[in-house]
């Protein structure tokens, strides 16, 4: 009696292991297969899309999207308007070369603005700050919704003679900037001319701050650019080059300062038309080197900044 009661007790917690250890493989079986498994690392990116005009395309959809990380195709998830408000660092070039464009500047910055913050004395749903370049960065305004704030610093904007710029100072400087403020969805704008550069930076001592911010770099050149060859101006080339097509920003060179409030504009316009584009990316310890965005359709053109990757439980 007692070895069969004692050999039937051990065959039933045998079969109790036996049937907890099917039940758990089962459901990471079905965990694996499911939507959420196959999806759950998912990434977005901020994305721009224009035709051939440079006008923004409305209406698009996860279909209209290719995005690629180390060139392996992603699945796009979903696609919606990007309402995400943003902060922006103006940066102005104010030295002696910029002497004959600083009504020009001051007139596309006011309306820039008046586009990007508030309509009125309200404040608006973006951040803004200006940062002068001429001898040094110097803070015209600080990050702040309000627009009569912003004019104020866009009025205090004058050349300053015998100076030259340091836009590769001031690009870091606003890298640091935003990054200090964790900004969710940064952009820096910066206006150039053909004047000296004073900065003593290497074009990858800028482009790496800028990286880690996560910041969109859009920039608009008056004049030739004619820096001559010196160090300076090798890197700055290559930090107009590479900062703008590398973060999914834009350069524009215009030979009059006259073409720089309608280049604003059509800015603006592609910053408020932007999507945010969601896609599926593997679980992997390791991060892609670089993600790109194109357009499925042709006559049209992509480009986009990823999101920034935010600790968990930080919204």
């Amino acid at each position: 009696m007692t070895l069969s009661k004692t050999g039937t007790y051990t065959q039933i917690m045998f079969d109790r292991r036996l049937w907890a250890t099917a039940m758990t493989a089962a459901a990471l079986v079905a965990l694996s297969l499911s939507p959420l498994g196959a999806q759950s690392n998912p990434r977005s990116m901020y994305v721009s899309v224009l035709n051939e005009a440079g006008a923004p395309v409305p209406n698009l959809g996860p279909a209209d999207f290719i995005i690629r990380e180390d060139n392996v195709v992603r699945e796009v998830l979903r696609v919606a308007p990007a309402t995400d408000p943003m902060q922006i660092v103006l940066l102005v070039d104010n030295s002696q070369a910029a002497r004959p464009y600083i009504i020009d500047i001051r007139n596309a910055l006011q309306e820039f603005v008046t586009t990007m913050g508030a309509p009125s004395d309200a404040s608006g749903r973006n951040e803004l700050a200006i940062i002068a370049l001429a001898d040094r960065p110097t803070t015209l305004t600080d990050f702040t919704f309000s627009r009569a704030q912003l004019l104020k610093g866009i009025d205090r904007i004058f050349s300053q003679s015998q100076s030259g710029s340091l836009l590769l100072e001031g690009i870091i400087d606003a890298s640091k900037a935003l990054k200090k403020r964790d900004a969710r969805r940064p952009v820096i704008v910066a206006i150039a001319t053909e004047g000296p550069e004073l900065s003593d930076r290497y074009y990858d001592l800028v482009l790496a701050p800028l990286k880690d911010s996560g910041a969109a770099f859009h920039a608009i050149v008056v004049g030739s650019l004619r820096g001559g060859v010196s160090d300076a101006a090798v890197d700055r080339g290559v930090v107009l080059d590479r900062g703008t097509s590398e973060t999914g920003g834009r350069r524009d060179n215009v030979l009059s300062s006259m073409s720089l409030q309608p280049k604003l504009r059509e800015l603006a316009d592609e910053l408020t038309h932007q999507y945010r584009v969601t896609y599926s990316r593997p679980q992997s310890l390791i991060p892609p080197e670089r993600v790109t965005v194109a357009a499925a359709r042709p006559g049209m053109t992509a480009r986009g900044t990823p999101v920034r990757e935010r600790p968990q439980g930080k919204l």
